[in-house]
């Protein structure tokens, strides 16, 4: 199964370190950020989880709410949590998904159906792939995958980012242009007419026939 943007994200029961969920009613009217992890117990991805929980107040504030998911069992995952603690100061009180029979890794594209179905005897390298990060919508369609090296730390404020920029643009006619971020200008999309844009932006700069620019609307 191949996941792409704006396809709905496959709804799954799992457990996890906050008891049994069902994907679709724990996401709710929220909006969602999945993000896997190939091992636990592993360098790069310790300091990940800490970094998500230093965040977890800024996701809140977007309605957004956090989930993360190792190929590993659900008590593996609370002895990892102190070990997060140590090493980046904060304490992981979003859910963590126990995923040791690689049902969700798999159902989530990360993961190959030959991967087999334990993760007993499976190395980070063999789970390589599971390092991706979903944005999920309220009306539960994934609106953003990344995949991530596993040398390769993700930036947490990039992915918060992109949801002001997806959370904006879903309500409004507009667009973000590259290194967009709270505040600076926006793009008026093509199904805006220039006297529509008048009425719903005010003034704007038309910099090529097809690239207007106008103040970030407000709300």
């Amino acid at each position: 199964m191949s996941l792409r943007i704006n396809q709905t994200a496959p709804d799954f029961t799992a457990e996890t370190t906050k008891g049994t969920i069902s994907f679709h009613d724990w996401i709710g009217d929220s909006w969602a950020v999945l993000f896997s992890h190939p091992k636990n117990f592993t360098p790069v991805c310790t300091t990940e989880l800490g970094a998500m929980a230093g965040l977890q107040g800024e996701f809140a504030k977007r309605n957004v709410k956090v989930i993360g998911i190792s190929v590993d069992p659900v008590d593996s995952h609370a002895k990892w949590k102190d070990d997060i603690k140590i090493a980046t100061g904060f304490e992981v009180d979003y859910p963590l998904i126990g995923d040791k029979d690689l049902k969700v890794a798999k159902l989530y594209d990360m993961l190959p159906e030959d991967a087999g179905n334990s993760s007993e005897g499976r190395t980070p390298a063999d789970n390589a792939t599971v390092r991706s990060v979903y944005v999920i919508g309220p009306d539960k369609k994934i609106k953003l995958i990344l995949t991530y090296p596993m040398t390769t730390g993700r930036n947490f404020d990039e992915i918060l980012r992109t949801i002001d920029s997806i959370q904006l643009t879903a309500k409004h006619q507009v667009a973000t242009p590259a290194n967009w971020k709270q505040g600076d200008d926006v793009i008026i999309t093509a199904a805006v007419s220039n006297e529509d844009a008048v009425t719903r932006f005010g003034a704007f700069d038309t910099v090529l026939p097809y690239l207007r620019k106008t103040r970030q609307p407000a709300g």
